[in-house]
């Protein structure tokens, strides 16, 4: 049995409900005069798509704070559906509204909030720069980065689309594919200067073998020495290279997924002990201080967000 089939077992539930389209509650229902990162009022919520391998897809709405400064390992890409998004990114205030586009690059602290007092609902895709990586093959030196965190690209706005298309199950191994590249290219698209050149050369078989350990041990202490036996790099020259090809540092990397375990897990329905359990994490409270500073929010208040979409959805 697998760590998360013990979750669903121990649980006894199935999946949440997909991501739907479902309307935001209209003004008549009765509304939290006291809004707040760390309890939920009436109307916020979040859905998680089925997890999967590389890319995690949400729809949520918030009425007010939604999230604390924060910053994750991956590319955060989608868009608003309606309402405006408003947040703090790399020292500028961004508003996002209906049609535009919105790149957050990976380890980019950020916030997020309601613009108006109508709130937000939006939809956002985190993949992993290894797949944008991959996908990019030699094209590109390093991976893009994309100045505006806010703008109109219909490119990009398509391949999004995408993603959301078929929310009942994950995505199939070649649609996952062609939504790579599509946003891949993309975002190659917005930051020429990623274009290959002889100074920006990666090992990316060393860094590649790194990842895959890293990914087959996130229950245990990794040490440098291990690193090194594997990809046969010294430890700083590797932590050089990893951040050039996937964004983010080793450790980081395994922390996050480590993470997304965890996060998954809440989801399906684990209580917050059991999804620290089967994430590797010592213990609950460990858990919760990774996952308020890496996600914005507690893993209590994620907890009760998806369940409540459960209730407004279908």
């Amino acid at each position: 049995m697998t760590w998360f089939d013990w979750c669903k077992a121990s649980a006894r539930l199935q999946w949440r409900n997909p991501i739907s389209t479902t309307p935001i509650p209209g003004d008549d229902e009765a509304r939290d005069p006291t809004p707040g990162l760390e309890r939920s009022c009436a109307f916020d919520w979040v859905r998680v798509a089925p997890w999967q391998y590389g890319i995690q897809r949400i729809e949520a709405f918030f009425s007010g704070e939604a999230y604390a400064p924060h910053r994750h390992d991956t590319y955060s890409i989608g868009y608003t559906i309606r309402g405006v998004q408003s947040f703090d990114y790399r020292g500028a205030r961004a508003d996002s509204t209906p049609g535009q586009v919105m790149v957050l690059h990976p380890d980019e602290i950020h916030n997020g909030e309601a613009g108006t007092e109508d709130g937000f609902h939006y939809r956002m895709l985190y993949i992993e720069p290894s797949l944008v990586r991959e996908a990019l093959g030699p094209s590109a030196g390093a991976l893009p980065f994309v100045k505006d965190a806010v703008f109109g690209d219909p490119r990009l706005l398509r391949a999004i689309h995408a993603a959301f298309g078929d929310l009942d199950s994950v995505l199939e191994p070649i649609a996952l594919d062609e939504i790579t590249m599509a946003l891949a290219d993309g975002l190659l698209a917005n930051d020429p200067s990623a274009h290959r050149s002889a100074q920006s050369l990666i090992d990316f078989s060393a860094t590649r073998r790194a990842r895959r350990f890293l990914e087959a041990n996130l229950d245990r202490t990794v040490t440098s020495d291990e690193l090194e036996a594997v990809t046969g790099q010294d430890r700083y020259s590797l932590a050089r290279q990893f951040r050039k090809a996937y964004g983010t540092s080793p450790y980081r990397f395994l922390m996050m997924r480590r993470l997304d375990r965890a996060r998954a897990g809440i989801a399906s329905g684990c209580s917050l002990s059991e999804a620290a359990l089967a994430a590797g994490f010592s213990d609950q409270s460990h858990m919760t201080r990774r996952f308020k500073a890496n996600y914005g929010i507690s893993p209590g208040n994620w907890q009760r967000l998806v369940a409540k979409a459960d209730r407004v959805g279908p």
